[in-house]
């Protein structure tokens, strides 16, 4: 097969993980006998310093021609950068909604799974981190709160600030299917989160979660408050499978999860249009603190690339060869700092970025 894949290296540690993805990506071309080209563009605080905004038209047409996407990280030091001191709409962040609105990205996937490897770095009592999950929140990525009409003005002699919340039908019933096809896959099970006993806009999400379900009758579905399911990931987050919510509830509950997974450096994301596109980037960060010091944990990343491999080019074995070589270095001790804690000084072999890179592609192997 041949791949043609656009990259966003990014700000702060984009351009070194990005980097060792590509290796891990060229090693399963090798193996498996594809091919794979790459095209480099800038986008966030890289492309402000170069173009003067954070995402230009070029950078959207070499996304737009290719088969997918793969991203590192965006933004800088919000204290110190002078891109933060721009307004909000020519900001590095402002980049990231802006493709995913370009592209047509309304489904973004962030896995969260305990690795039994990693489970003395989970936060959690240890008999939640024995019992392990394995969760993937689908979140609504186009609409809701950060893309509805905003205003900051003076009424009536006060400074008034207003965001809107707004969903549409099709947007809600889109991304339910989505979800719904997921589960099929996985455990059968949807947990849909909203604020319904409060929002407008929830009750139209249950009412049209619940239509959608009914064409899904093999898949368990459940309603959860935003609240109680904050709650319920830090008491008991092996009862999730897939959890179906809207833009803001899922900003927040996908990092929630990414924290007790032990390391947000593990965690990748995807983020899908219609059809086989997608974008796909890690979880974290830019670590602006880090960049360059060749110590960041490129895992996230290059199971980002294996989530592209899955969903994008539906190959599976290609993918399942990169988690499973992910699982190889860490059952062998290998660990970046990130993924250390309070284990430094201990049996744990300290790898950097470069070095991590290097072990996954010798583990890359025929599944």
């Amino acid at each position: 097969m041949k791949m043609n894949i656009t990259c966003i290296p990014g700000d702060g540690i984009g351009p070194e993980i990005v980097t060792q993805a590509k290796k891990v990506l060229d090693k399963v071309c090798e193996v498996y006998g594809h091919e794979i080209t790459y095209k480099d563009v800038l986008m966030g605080g890289c492309s402000i310093d170069a173009f003067g905004v954070p995402l230009t038209d070029e950078t959207i047409e070499a996304a737009k021609s290719a088969d997918a996407v793969l991203m590192g990280s965006i933004g800088g030091n919000t204290s110190t950068s002078p891109w933060y001191k721009l307004e909000p709409s020519k900001r590095p962040e402002a980049g990231l909604l802006g493709i995913r609105k370009a592209l047509g990205l309304f489904a973004n996937l962030r896995p969260a799974y305990l690795y039994p490897q990693l489970k003395e770095a989970c936060p959690l009592k240890e008999a939640a981190a024995e019992k392990g999950f394995d969760m993937l929140i689908m979140r609504e990525l186009t609409g809701g709160l950060y893309f509805g009409e905003r205003y900051t003005r003076e009424i009536e002699g006060e400074i008034t600030a207003c965001d809107t919340l707004i969903y549409k039908e099709s947007e809600i019933r889109r991304i339910a299917v989505k979800a719904f096809e997921v589960a099929r896959k996985r455990r059968k099970s949807v947990i849909s989160v909203d604020k319904a006993n409060v929002l407008d806009s929830s009750r139209l999400w249950r009412k049209v979660v619940n239509e959608v379900s009914e064409d899904y009758p093999d898949v368990k579905l459940e309603h959860m408050l935003v609240d109680n399911c904050a709650m319920q990931l830090v008491r008991d987050p092996a009862q999730f499978d897939v959890v179906l919510t809207e833009n803001m509830f899922g900003d927040i509950l996908s990092d929630e999860a990414s924290m007790i997974t032990g390391s947000i450096g593990m965690l990748p994301s995807a983020s899908l249009a219609n059809g086989s596109f997608g974008l796909y980037e890690p979880s974290h960060g830019s670590a602006p603190d880090i960049a360059g010091k060749d110590i960041a944990n490129p895992i996230a990343t290059v199971l980002s690339a294996a989530m592209m491999l899955r969903y994008s080019f539906n190959l599976d074995k290609e993918a399942d060869a990169i988690e499973g070589a992910v699982r190889k270095v860490l059952e062998e001790g290998y660990r970046t700092v990130d993924l250390l804690g309070s284990a430094e000084g201990s049996s744990f072999k300290r790898v950097g970025c470069k070095e991590m890179g290097d072990l996954l592609v010798e583990r890359i192997a025929v599944v």
